[in-house]
């Protein structure tokens, strides 16, 4: 479901123009994030073999979509630092010092919408600020919008997956380790990604 479909207007010339999708019309509004049942993740390559993925299970957003005009949708999200959880609790501690993000210091990574875009059919693009230890820089995040429902507690609900990659150097997360074999412990290249779930506000 497109947030638009196009028809032709006049036959004879086919200019097509863009009529706006009854249905997610009535999606616009504000919506907050649902934690419980949303995932803001990463994946990293580690000593050159195998992957790492982890996640920050305490966050909070809100959205703003409008149906009419994708492109005057928002997002805002914050994310605290020391709920990163990679199922080690030693590598945990090593990502919330110094050597990594400093959650002591800079608590939270904060997403600021400036720019949204639809790329065709359900995929969209949004674009905005990252912050990480007090370093911004810009981002990119291609979603794809996954429906609406109404849940069982009668709450309006609307989901979006996405991704982005990032190189960490670029925010100040530059440690690292050599290997004896060649190459480092840990990539620049990370690959965020997001699994989104958010209420409709009344």
């Amino acid at each position: 479901m497109g947030l638009f479909t196009r028809r032709a207007q006049d036959t004879t010339t086919a200019v097509a123009t863009l009529d706006v999708d009854p249905a997610l019309a009535a999606l616009t509004g504000d919506y907050v994030i649902d934690a419980s049942h949303s995932s803001i993740g990463f994946t990293v390559r580690h000593a050159m073999v195998t992957n790492v993925r982890g996640s920050f299970a305490d966050h909070e957003g809100s959205l703003h979509l409008d149906g009419s005009d994708p492109s005057r949708s928002t997002a805002s999200i914050d994310v605290k630092i020391a709920s990163v959880d990679t199922g080690i609790a030693d590598r945990d501690g090593h990502l919330r010092s110094g050597d990594f993000f400093d959650a002591e210091t800079f608590p939270l990574m904060t997403f600021r919408s400036t720019e949204a875009q639809q790329l065709g059919g359900d995929k969209y693009r949004i674009t905005g600020e990252l912050t990480i230890k007090d370093v911004t820089r810009p981002l990119s995040i291609d979603l794809e919008f996954g429906g609406s429902a109404t849940d069982v507690y009668g709450n309006e609900r609307v989901g979006f997956e996405g991704s982005a990659e990032i190189l960490r150097s670029d925010w100040g997360l530059t440690w690292n380790a050599a290997l004896e074999t060649g190459g480092v412990m840990v990539s620049d290249k990370v690959k965020l990604t997001f699994d989104i779930s958010a209420i409709k506000q009344a």
